[in-house]
């Protein structure tokens, strides 16, 4: 068998082999060093192909290009025997939800384009509506299934875990329902931790797939979500982080990352090579496995270059705004300010009135930022940024309300990766009113006809943000990610 391939945290450098007894979380997570503890897949020595054919299932048709696979190889799998295990899992899953996993649709949207003052071909829409659960989540967690299973069938961990050994996470919409279907695919207990105040629907559907609810009360003074504390507490008993935040399973982001090599493929039969990216943004995980994903799209030369990435949050938490300000402000401005938030231009963005003046002077900041006159200045803030997560990233000071429920985490979780994703390609974070985010739905919905819900449809939000302050180009080509069906 071939060395295990190994794990780097993006905060401390600590590098963790593959058959070690903990290839989630890093070792170091919890000793107060204020570091930003992620750990990231590291690539496989020798060459990978970007896709196989025989199958359009996203993890076996890329599954080169997963951590996990070569964790399998290493561990005395074969190709084919690995294959065969992602279609029994995935078999499962479509036995609990009506379907497996398949390429989600990805298309121009002409009316979608019209409707926005564009052209007909400038938007691209990938639609996870339809994905199992009805979101991108499940993606994220299927990776995690997979490691969990070749740990038991090639000795690594004990079979009788999977009775035994709970799955956990902190989420009441998208992420649970996409736990409580892949958990029960599985055989796997799960215990999911919600607000008191989460939707009966999801609260009913996650009753009838099997999973232990737990409601958390949020208190007067207790910073932070409840859920996500509780989700901690019972990881430190011994439950594995079934959840889509880097910072608590690093092999979350991967099986996200599937999600942009099927744009990558799409875009590349069609010759578009597009130059902005708008996606949701609440932890950040398909933020930072989008970003990810496209990186090694890149890489295989299916698109000439990265899009602008811009992430959108609300009105009502915005944390990676800040960081993101703050970050930049360490780069251009000099290490004792790097604790300054930029002041708003008069009419910021933030205000939800798509004010040219300031999208204009967001776009001027991230490309000065990424020039390379600039180049060591911003390595250098980044660095910093992940050894000094405090400074850059705390939860929300204000209890988060708004109608995109799905991305209003007290915290970015995966904010390092996503800030850097940003800046790297010239992109920015949004934040959108209330207001807006209602208007996208209804745009959405009218012009494709897909049932997006609102957090769901927030990249579009920041899309029309950007749009309406004129700061979109007539020929650029665009993508919007709509991931989160209306229940």
């Amino acid at each position: 068998m071939n060395p295990a391939p190994a794990l780097r945290c993006a905060g401390c450098g600590v590098v963790v082999a593959g058959d070690a007894d903990d290839i989630f979380r890093c070792p170091n997570a919890d000793s107060g060093d204020d570091h930003d503890h992620v750990l990231v897949p590291l690539p496989p020595i020798s060459p990978v192909r970007f896709a196989l054919e025989g199958s359009d299932q996203p993890f076996i048709r890329h599954r080169e290009l997963l951590w996990t696979y070569w964790l399998a190889r290493s561990r005395g799998l074969t190709d084919g025997e690995w294959v065969a295990m992602a279609g029994e899992l995935d078999a499962s899953v479509a036995a609990v939800d009506g379907h497996g996993f398949l390429p989600t649709p990805f298309a121009a949207s002409p009316a979608l384009g019209i409707a926005l003052g564009l052209s007909p071909d400038a938007v691209w829409v990938k639609d996870e509506t339809g994905n199992v659960s009805g979101s991108h989540k499940a993606r994220h967690l299927f990776g995690i299934a997979l490691a969990l299973e070749i740990r038991e069938r090639t000795g690594l961990a004990d079979p009788a875990e999977r009775a035994r050994r709970e799955l956990a996470i902190a989420s009441c919409g998208n992420a649970a329902l996409a736990a409580a279907v892949i958990a029960r695919a599985t055989g796997r207990p799960l215990r999911v931790f919600i607000p008191s105040d989460a939707n009966p629907r999801v609260v009913q559907r996650l009753g009838e797939l099997g999973a232990r609810i737990e409601v958390c009360e949020r208190r007067p003074g207790d910073p932070g979500d409840p859920c996500v504390r509780a989700f901690k507490a019972a990881r430190d008993r011994g439950a594995v982080p079934f959840c889509v935040q880097g910072n608590e399973n690093g092999l979350t982001i991967e099986g996200g990352a599937t999600l942009a090599w099927e744009m990558a493929e799409c875009l590349a039969a069609e010759g578009v090579a597009p130059d902005r990216l708008f996606v949701q943004t609440g932890g950040g995980a398909v933020a930072s496995a989008c970003i990810q994903g496209l990186r090694v799209a890149v890489a295989h030369g299916l698109l000439p270059a990265m899009p602008r990435v811009h992430v959108v949050q609300t009105t009502g938490a915005q944390p990676l705004r800040r960081a993101w300000e703050r970050v930049t402000a360490r780069g251009l401005d000099g290490s004792e300010q790097y604790a300054r938030v930029l002041p708003a231009p008069t009419g910021s963005a933030m205000t939800g009135l798509g004010d040219a003046a300031s999208a204009a002077a967001d776009r001027a900041r991230a490309d000065e930022f990424r020039a390379p006159v600039h180049g060591a200045a911003a390595h250098a803030a980044m660095r910093h940024a992940r050894e000094h997560r405090s400074s850059y990233m705390w939860p929300w000071e204000q209890a988060p309300h708004s109608i995109a429920h799905g991305i209003l985490d007290d915290e970015t979780y995966d904010w390092a990766a996503v800030v850097e994703g940003t800046l790297e390609t010239g992109g920015w974070p949004l934040t959108v009113s209330e207001a807006r985010l209602s208007q996208a739905r209804a745009i959405a919905q009218a012009a494709t006809g897909i049932p997006v819900d609102p957090t769901g449809s927030a990249g579009l939000a920041g899309l029309i943000e950007l749009a309406s302050a004129g700061a979109i180009s007539p020929h650029e080509r665009v993508v919007v990610v709509f991931s989160g069906r209306d229940r």
